[in-house]
C-alpha cells in the first residue's frame, strides 16, 4: 500500500504517513457509477418513451411486455456474462436457444406434456454447451472458432427438424403459463424466472469460490492454472452453464410464442454480448457484473420498445444498438488506460 507524507506541524522532521484507500473501496466506488450511469440511461429512454407515446407507452400492459420480452434475452445474458468474463466468447447461443426450442416442440415430445418439453429444452441446451465446452477446453479450439461452428451446425439441424415449419404448442401447461391469468401480483411468470435466474447468476459470480475461479481465468489464465485452478475444467463448465441459460431460454421462448420456429433466437448472440458489455463486462475478461448485464438489457429491450410504439425502422434501431455498443467500448478502453 503506498503511503504518502503529510507536513509535520510540531517543527521537526517527523512525518505522518497517510494511507491511501484500500483499492476494493476505489473497484466498489467505479461499479457504483457504473450502475448509476446505466440507471440514469434507462431512466432517460424511459421518459423519452412516456413523452413520444404517453398513453402507449406507460400503459401497464406494455411494461408487462418490455419486461417478458427482456427476460428470454436477459437469461441467455446471464450465461454469456460467465462466458466473457472468464475470457471467452459464445456465438452459438442464439442458433442453441432455436434447437432447443423445435426439439422441445415436436410431435414426439409433446407426447410426455410439460415436463417433456421443458427437460428436452434444458437438455439440448446443455448438451450444446458440453460440446462448445469440450472442444474449447480440451480440444485446444479457439472460444471464436468452435461457438461459430455450432452456430450453423445448430442452426441446420432445426432447420431440418422443422423443415422451415413452425411447430404449434399444444400442450396446455405451457401455453398457460403465457396467459394473464398465470400472473402472480401483476407480474409475468417468465419475468420472475428471469428474476431466480438473475439472483442465482449474481450470488454464484460474487459470493462463490466459481465465481472467483471465473474471474481468474479471465484474467490471467496461467496464473490461475499455476495457483491450482483447473482452467480446462473451469471454462468446460462456464460453457455448460451457458448452455443452461440457453435452454432455460428457449422454454420461455416456447411460453411466449407458443410454437417452435428454426428462426428463434435470431441474433441473440449479438444482443447478448452488447448487453454485457455495456454493463461492464471486459470483452477481455477478468471483470463481469451480472447486475449491468442485466440493465444493458432492459436499456436495449426498452429502446426496441419505443421504436416499435414510434412506428420508426429496424434499420435505425440497429444504429442506435451499434452506437451504444462502440460508446461503451470506448469508455471501456478509457477506463482501463487509466487503472
Amino acid at each position: 500500500m503506498t503511503q504518502h507524507a503529510s507536513p509535520p506541524r510540531d517543527g521537526t522532521d517527523k512525518v505522518t504517513p497517510v494511507a491511501e484507500p484500500p483499492a476494493w473501496r476505489t473497484v466498489l466506488f467505479r461499479a457504483d457509477v457504473r450502475t448509476l450511469s446505466l440507471l440514469g440511461v434507462l431512466a432517460a429512454l424511459i421518459v423519452i418513451g412516456g413523452l413520444t407515446k404517453p398513453d402507449e407507452f406507460l400503459d401497464t400492459r406494455n411494461l408487462q411486455l418490455v419486461l417478458t420480452q427482456a427476460s428470454v434475452i436477459g437469461v441467455v445474458t446471464v450465461g454469456m456474462t460467465f462466458v466473457i468474463t472468464s475470457g471467452g466468447i459464445d456465438l452459438s447461443v442464439g442458433a442453441i436457444v432455436a434447437l432447443a426450442s423445435v426439439w422441445a416442440t415436436t410431435v414426439a415430445t409433446q407426447e410426455y406434456g410439460f415436463a417433456g418439453i421443458l427437460f428436452t429444452a434444458v437438455i439440448v441446451g446443455v448438451g450444446c454447451g458440453m460440446v462448445n465446452g469440450l472442444l474449447i477446453a480440451y480440444g485446444g479450439m479457439v472460444p471464436f472458432i468452435a461457438t461459430l461452428a455450432m452456430l450453423a451446425s445448430a442452426r441446420g439441424l432445426a432447420l431440418q427438424i422443422t423443415d422451415g415449419k413452425t411447430q404449434i404448442v399444444e400442450v396446455q401447461g405451457v401455453l398457460d403459463l403465457g396467459e394473464r391469468d398465470a400472473y402472480v401480483l401483476g407480474i409475468p411468470p417468465l419475468v420472475l424466472v428471469f428474476a431466480v435466474v438473475t439472483v442465482i447468476g449474481w450470488l454464484v459470480l460474487n459470493r462463490t469460490t466459481f465465481g472467483r475461479r471465473t474471474v481468474a481465468v479471465g484474467g490471467n489464465a496461467e496464473a490461475a492454472r499455476l495457483a491450482g485452478i483447473d482452467v480446462r475444467r473451469q471454462r468446460l463448465y462456464l460453457y455448460l452453464l451457458s448452455g443452461l441459460c440457453c435452454g432455460i431460454a428457449a422454454f420461455l421462448l416456447i411460453v411466449l410464442a407458443g410454437s417452435g420456429q428454426n428462426t428463434n433466437g435470431n441474433l441473440y448472440e449479438l444482443d447478448a454480448i452488447a448487453a454485457a458489455i455495456i454493463g461492464g463486462t471486459l470483452l477481455t475478461g477478468g471483470r463481469g457484473t451480472i447486475t449491468g448485464s442485466v440493465l444493458g438489457v432492459l436499456i436495449f429491450t426498452t429502446i426496441t420498445n419505443i421504436f416499435a410504439l414510434n412506428n420508426l425502422q429496424s434499420d435505425v434501431q440497429q444504429i442506435a444498438k451499434g452506437a451504444i455498443i462502440v460508446a461503451a467500448v470506448l469508455v471501456q478502453r478509457r477506463t482501463a488506460s487509466t487503472t
